[in-house]
């Protein structure tokens, strides 16, 4: 195709390097559920090779400026950023920057495969936060064919072309597991978030070896480098998998103390399940930290009100919030994987064992 660098590529142009009707093309980018998946490719990526940002509002607002907005997506529904605590906390110190610099925040639902790509080169943003958490390859590559800036938030996998931030698992764990030894436990159980294979329950290392999300892998490693460190081995912490939920949290805390050597220390993978093991320990009038001591992960807002306030590493949820929202909005860029760390804030749910 001979065009002058001055004028504009058009959808016809697009649809004619793709070999394809001008209604198909455009069905491409407005109606993607209805054009089948080779034919997709083929527009964008011709679409991609003349540089046809889209016949969006999206795109017709970021060649005329910056529109002065981040996207936040997850592969989630748009419900988690307000039921779970850790999405609630980020979207919450992310509000707070863009509030301060008068800049908007948009929630972009990335839940629907079928419906990703248009949700992504539709929202009308400046840039791009990523809750990856796990599995988030899809969204990534959604995000980055539309050549806006962008940064993965707690994504599994080293792969250096992704620009991501996160908190040092191993060593947030690693902690977590050295607080409770140093106050003479010896008798601990791990609450797991999911591994990510099918199943509930008593996980063994194998098990755990085999993961496919890092997150739960990385605090369980970190759980047994604190172990090794005095002389224990991980089959002496028995790892207990749940589904994230509250009935299956309180169903693994029910057969970690069906057990017949009971814990005394419990290492929580998240604030979430902590909290939720609190819950089943004072209905059964288990005292904490009198019977057994909890220590949770996240440093999420509600663990300081917890019955009693948890102990927890915190994350440090400001300062990724800054990094996250400078680079999707053009400022610093994130060169590969940066990880934090996270630092304990003793509370009242961990003492020495009786």
């Amino acid at each position: 195709m001979n065009k002058s660098s001055s004028e504009p590529i058009r959808l016809r142009d697009v649809a004619r390097e793709a070999g394809v009707s001008q209604g198909t093309a455009s069905n491409v980018f407005n109606r993607p559920e209805v054009v089948r998946e080779e034919v997709r490719a083929r527009v964008l990526e011709a679409a991609e090779k003349l540089g046809y940002a889209g016949p969006s509002v999206a795109g017709r607002l970021l060649r005329a400026g910056k529109v002065n907005a981040v996207g936040v997506a997850a592969i989630e529904p748009l419900s988690y950023f307000f039921e779970d605590p850790w999405a609630r906390n980020l979207l919450k110190h992310i509000s707070d920057i863009c509030d301060a610099q008068g800049a908007g925040v948009a929630l972009v639902s990335a839940k629907s495969d079928e419906r990703l790509d248009w949700n992504i080169q539709s929202a009308v943003v400046d840039g791009f936060i990523l809750l990856c958490v796990e599995g988030g390859d899809r969204l990534v590559e959604v995000t980055r064919a539309r050549q806006l800036p962008y940064v993965a938030l707690a994504i599994g996998g080293d792969d250096p072309s992704i620009p991501a931030i996160g908190v040092d698992n191993v060593s947030g764990a690693k902690l977590a597991a050295e607080h409770l030894l140093s106050l003479g436990h010896r008798h601990l159980a791990a609450l797991a978030t999911t591994f990510g294979i099918d199943g509930m329950g008593y996980a063994d290392e194998a098990h755990v070896r085999a993961a496919m999300y890092s997150t739960s892998r990385d605090r369980a490693f970190g759980y047994w480098e604190a172990l090794g460190d005095v002389g224990l081995n991980p089959a002496d912490m028995p790892i207990y998998e749940t589904r994230e939920t509250r009935d299956s949290t309180h169903a693994m805390i029910e057969l970690m103390f069906a057990a017949e050597q009971r814990p005394t220390g419990i290492l929580a993978m998240s604030d979430k399940l902590a909290m939720w093991s609190l819950e089943w320990l004072a209905a059964r009038k288990i005292k904490v930290p009198e019977d057994v001591s909890v220590i949770g992960f996240d440093g999420v807002p509600e663990a300081a009100f917890s019955l009693p306030p948890l102990t927890t590493m915190e994350q440090p949820m400001a300062k990724i919030a800054r990094m996250a929202v400078d680079a999707a909005m053009g400022g610093e860029q994130i060169a590969g994987k940066h990880l934090l760390d996270a630092v304990i804030v003793v509370r009242e749910s961990t003492a020495p064992p009786r």
